[in-house]
């Protein structure tokens, strides 16, 4: 369907659910609403997948240093949520085996309290865990990660979680949502609304749209708190990453990395690998945010400190992104600190605020969601079915690695997957931009072929073209 004729039928219909918000959490309620036969529309101001749902660290994760703070029911929730993601999305949910290297210079995390609570957390799995976790001694962690800092080395626990693509996640979400019924519209900004019988939105798309709906759904994630009716107050923090050739730091197992109570990851990815997080306050522009050199000297610090002879700079760098967590407001404590748990509320009659939480429980926070304006506004649903039906079985250029750099895969998402401009394709479709050294020189070749399956002019592509040099 064009988007002409998605934003007509936006306009004529009455639509049971309007989802403002086009990232993991909003494609996941889209789907879910859409598999139960409601009526549904979703709108982005952005792109797909624009903020935090492209600029996570990837992982489909338990929390193991959230089973620490003691927020058992969160580890639960979400280890239980990272095994349902690898039953619908195989091709996005590929199991990850991850070292934790304890020191006798950090008492924070200790080697004995880490072995019982790794077998603790294969059973918060319901003992369905992605792989079975044992523990290393010194001998054993150096064999498993070479270049490891010896120095002061007690050993070493190993334990399974997941890695994915979140931006390739959020767009086959949508795919599937749309399959199911769903009209869904980025670059479409939801301006204000008001309600008699029935919502009435107004948003900001090519021309001003009335979208006249029975429920609306806030998962904007840190745009939330500032949507008009929203109720939703939020702490935001900044978390960035790094990637670097494999080669400088040729882990086979994500490792963890601690700084006090603090841990970040060297994720491997292909022929790169992924090293980050950060975990900051962050009162900036929401649609700007990124990584600056102090963010970049602190996790190359903490990094070389762990692998000294890798001797990581800022030259190594091939890329980065940072993004922000929409964490439940909590002004005490430190970042790390604050729960990852997520919040459903309705400040007014079918209007509600869905907030917080993590990537790995997308999925359930729609189901609650939907249960919840289901109820509320008395729609005749079918039972929820997200966590048995896959979200997509044709995965063509979909999966954990960047696809071939091709013109056949730049037309396919154009034609299929929503793609308006260059940075669409580079970034959220493909991950082009941050996996290859030459991106601006792909991203030329790149934008010919977006001409030609866009009908763009010439002009056009050298704007295209010359916007996401600007951005990168």
């Amino acid at each position: 369907m064009t988007r002409t004729a998605i934003i007509t039928q936006l306009q004529s219909e009455v639509l049971d659910v309007l989802v403002i918000g086009g990232g993991i959490v909003g494609s996941s309620v889209a789907r879910d609403a859409a598999m139960r036969g409601l009526k549904v529309g979703l709108i982005e101001q952005h792109d797909f997948a624009f903020g935090t749902s492209s600029r996570s660290s990837r992982l489909l994760h338990g929390g193991i240093r959230y089973l620490a703070q003691g927020r058992v029911g969160l580890v639960h929730e979400a280890s239980v949520e990272k095994t349902v993601l690898h039953r619908i999305a195989p091709h996005l949910a590929g199991p990850l085996p991850f070292v934790f290297p304890t020191y006798r210079q950090n008492p924070k995390w200790k080697l004995w309290q880490l072995m019982i609570g790794v077998k603790i957390y294969d059973l918060l799995c319901g003992g369905r865990n992605l792989g079975h976790s044992s523990w290393l001694d010194v001998a054993e962690t150096l064999r498993s990660v070479p270049g490891l800092n010896p120095d002061g080395l007690k050993g070493a626990v190993r334990y399974f979680d997941g890695f994915t693509n979140d931006a390739r996640l959020v767009i086959d979400t949508l795919r599937s949502a749309a399959r199911h019924g769903a009209l869904v519209l980025n670059r479409a900004r939801f301006a204000n609304a008001h309600r008699a019988e029935i919502w009435e939105c107004q948003v900001e798309a090519d021309t001003p749209v009335l979208i006249r709906t029975r429920t609306v759904v806030n998962a904007t994630g840190p745009w939330a708190h500032g949507l008009p009716h929203s109720a939703v107050k939020l702490r935001l923090t900044k978390g960035i990453h790094l990637v670097v050739d494999h080669s400088r730091l040729p882990v086979t197992d994500t490792v963890v990395m601690t700084e006090g109570a603090r841990i970040l990851f060297a994720i491997p990815w292909g022929e790169r690998t992924i090293v980050g997080t950060t975990d900051t306050d962050f009162n900036g522009s929401l649609d700007k945010v990124c990584a600056d050199d102090t963010d970049v000297q602190y996790v190359l610090g903490i990094t070389n400190a762990h692998f000294p002879q890798a001797q990581l700079q800022a030259s190594d760098v091939i890329s980065t992104w940072a993004g922000l967590r929409p964490l439940i407001a909590d002004p005490k404590g430190r970042p790390s600190d604050i729960s990852r748990s997520h919040e459903i509320k309705s400040p007014e009659p079918n209007w509600w605020d869905v907030a917080g939480g993590k990537l790995t429980t997308c999925r359930l926070m729609a189901e609650q969601t939907v249960d919840q304006l289901v109820r509320g506004a008395e729609l005749r649903a079918s039972p929820c079915e997200t966590a048995e039906q896959r979200i997509v079985d044709d995965p063509q250029y979909s999966s954990l690695i960047p696809p071939t750099f091709c013109e056949d895969a730049v037309r396919h998402f154009c034609q299929n997957e929503w793609a308006q401009h260059l940075e669409d394709v580079m970034i959220r479709r493909s991950s082009w931009h941050y996996y290859h050294r030459n991106a601006v020189t792909l991203a030329e070749q790149a934008s010919h072929w977006m001409a030609s399956a866009l009908g763009w002019t010439e002009q056009q592509r050298e704007s295209e073209l010359h916007r996401y040099v600007a951005s990168s």
